[in-house]
């Protein structure tokens, strides 16, 4: 690709731009050059805002917030910031200009002409990088507090690779500092497509673990030449990183050796907590593995492979999709920061409009099963009567003027009279054993039955015209449905500012056409990218999930073996986890106090052999401290003094361990009588 000419103004600040080299979602990059006397000049990377965005309040913020972060690190593996500057209200930054190469240069142009990098080339890289991580990570301010950065984008495109084969990382421009206030909106995900943790994907905290993650998946596309997540839809892509799905490497058809399948299996761990403790660790086992291998890691060799396959001095010649560090190329479509920063009227100019259908104009009349009619209204608003359960799947319907005619005779409504998850007027199931009232002191021990017993049914609640269906596979929720309008995919996405209402009603207006799906609708018109679709669905459920446990009356059962019968993706909801949170969220002090003034004096004492290990509820580090200290046998009255009078935890901190722990059999009490719920029959 041909670098374009820089139009007019050809300088900014006293650097004189001689063309540009990238182009990103909020930013451009110059290479640049500064002048001085007696011949001195300066080659730099110069980034400066777009100019549709240069007086954008939200992004002149993020970009001062980045050089606040860029100008506190000076590592050898880590583009330098030279000078931060403003000339006619504009800000610029002038970086380390690295003439060469990137690391997705260097697995594009190995795959493409079958070469192998060499095992020592790429354990070179990584080493650099988690030299470069470790400094960051371990960065502090001026008063020598941390500042918890996490760099959020390790990826092949933001590794730069000079001529000599030093390994440079850069764009820190989505780095996160503890200090550093975020401007960007709920929902908003940042890192690239295929380059993002699990925890990452699904919006959980980050922390310096995380850029571990994604750094093994920089090695292992070195060692493999192959995109480690890719193929598909988006939305594949997402589940797989958020399952830590690496059998890709087993799939490349290279040969990687069982020491460094280890490491690259450890870095790769779902779970944060199971993979390298910090960079440096990280390095260290690297470093541990050289030795033994007796390699001869360094950047001399790296020089040689660059220069082999032709790439040396190749570094403003091809665009790598998401850089916009020094000394590279990157056209990249406006992200969803970019988005969000428009008007209503810009938002809707960005896609080409889609043509209004005929059932945006349609008015419907519906008879229910007691004969009286609702209506007219429109048929988004039909489809929210539905969703609530206010009409169900036996009422009939006429169109416009039409005969009234069953429901299930109209093709857009099919999918609200065939699904399970969506027929609110069929009966409750009616199982003896598994049908009962609604108590809030053994709702999680129900739900823990579920998952201890990997079942696999319908957990129903109703309490008078409000409903809930969750439904288990094998003790994991897969999906949730409410009536509660407020629950409502629809609502969810606007009251999180991701969807206008007349977008909305528009995906409504299309479902035919999608099957009947609101979010396949809402990316089929552009509204959201299935990214953005996957993360309000997964936050959605939870919350729904995270709600149950607020009911206190109603009835409860399981209709078990029950499926949904919906398409559905993995919700990756780990059911132990949610009981932790459910009762975090929904039992407060009062009411647990109540729940457990029973038993406060009654011996209280371990389970030896629990269902589960207490790690699975992932609880905070105070609550899950007071079920440990149940060693022996005490009560509930002498654990709260005691842990209240350490510091170990307060009242309702030790009211809420205590409930879980009895709820989820892991504590006993001879007074705790643990419901007799879902029990199969014989």
């Amino acid at each position: 690709m041909t670098t374009s000419t820089v139009p007019a103004p050809l300088r900014l600040g006293p650097y004189e731009l001689l063309r540009r080299v990238a182009t990103g979602g909020m930013a451009e990059v110059y290479l640049a050059r500064r002048a001085g006397p007696h011949g001195f000049q300066k080659i730099v990377a110069l980034k400066r805002i777009l100019p549709q965005f240069a007086r954008d309040p939200e992004f002149v913020a993020m970009f001062v917030d980045e050089a606040r972060v860029c100008a506190r690190l000076s590592h050898p593996n880590i583009v330098q910031v030279f000078d931060f500057g403003e000339q006619d209200g504009e800000l610029y930054m002038a970086m380390e200009y690295v003439e060469g190469t990137t690391g997705a240069r260097l697995i594009r142009a190995a795959s493409s002409g079958s070469q192998e990098i060499p095992l020592d080339a790429c354990l070179h890289v990584a080493l650099s990088v988690l030299r470069a991580l470790a400094y960051a990570h371990s960065a502090c301010d001026d008063d020598g507090q941390p500042l918890h950065l996490v760099h959020r984008d390790v990826s092949p495109g933001n590794v730069l690779i000079d001529r000599s084969g030093a390994v440079k990382l850069t764009d820190f421009g989505i780095a996160r500092a503890g200090q550093i206030e975020r401007r960007t909106d709920v929902g908003q995900l940042k890192g690239k497509l295929g380059y993002m943790s699990p925890e990452q994907v699904v919006g959980r905290d980050l922390d310096a673990r995380s850029d571990l993650f994604t750094l093994g998946i920089v090695l292992a596309e070195l060692l493999i030449r192959k995109p480690l997540f890719t193929g598909g839809k988006e939305l594949d892509v997402l589940l797989r990183i958020r399952d830590a799905d690496v059998s890709a490497i087993d799939r490349a058809g290279v040969q990687v050796p069982d020491d460094i399948r280890a490491l690259l299996f450890r870095a790769l761990a779902r779970d944060p907590k199971l993979r390298w403790p910090n960079a440096t660790a990280f390095a260290e086992a690297i470093e541990e593995i050289v030795r033994r291998r007796r390699l001869q890691v360094g950047p001399s060799r790296l020089a040689m492979v660059v220069d082999k396959l032709d790439l040396a001095g190749d570094g403003d010649a091809e665009p790598d999709t998401g850089d916009t560090g020094a000394g590279s190329t990157s056209p990249i479509e406006p992200d969803s920061s970019t988005r969000r920063a428009l008007s209503n009227d810009e938002r809707m100019t960005m896609r080409p409009p889609a043509p209004a259908p005929e059932l945006l104009t349609n008015l419907y009349r519906v008879k229910k099963g007691d004969g009286s009619v609702v209506g007219p209204v429109a048929f988004p608003h039909l489809i929210e009567l539905f969703a609530t359960g206010e009409v169900g799947s036996t009422c009939s319907i006429a169109r416009e003027h039409g005969r009234f005619k069953p429901a299930g005779e109209y093709a857009e409504f099919s999918r609200f009279t065939t699904s399970p998850a969506l027929q609110w007027d069929v009966d409750f199931p009616a199982d003896a054993i598994d049908r009962g009232r609604l108590d809030p002191a053994r709702l999680p021990t129900r739900v823990f039955h579920l998952a201890v017993r990997r079942e696999t049914g319908a957990l129903v609640l109703r309490d008078g015209q409000r409903k809930k269906r969750i439904f288990f596979v094998e003790g994991s929720p897969e999906r949730v449905t409410s009536t509660d309008k407020n629950e409502l995919l629809g609502e969810f996405l606007i009251r999180r500012g991701q969807v206008l209402r007349m977008e909305l009603d528009m995906a409504l207006a299309m479902l035919p056409r999608f099957g009947g799906r609101l979010g396949d609708a809402l990316v089929g018109l552009g509204v959201l990218r299935p990214i953005d679709l996957f993360r309000a669905v997964h936050d959605q459920t939870q919350q729904r999930l995270v709600e149950t446990f607020r009911w206190k009356t109603g009835e409860i059962a399981l209709a078990r073996g029950v499926r949904s019968q919906e398409e559905t993706f993995p919700l990756g909801v780990d059911t132990y986890e949610l009981i932790g949170r459910g009762i975090r969220h929904g039992y407060g002090k009062e009411e647990l106090d109540a729940m457990l003034a029973p038993i406060r004096e009654e011996v209280l004492e371990p389970v030896t052999v629990p269902p589960v290990r207490l790690e699975m509820f992932r609880l905070p580090e105070r609550e899950a401290a007071a079920v440990d200290a149940v060693t022996g046998k005490t009560t509930l009255a002498k654990l709260t003094a005691q842990l209240t009078q350490a510091g170990v935890a307060d009242p309702e901190e030790v009211l809420r361990a205590v409930f879980l722990g009895l709820a989820c059999e892991l504590l006993r009490c001879p007074k705790w009588v643990v419901p007799p719920s879902f029990i199969k029959a014989k």
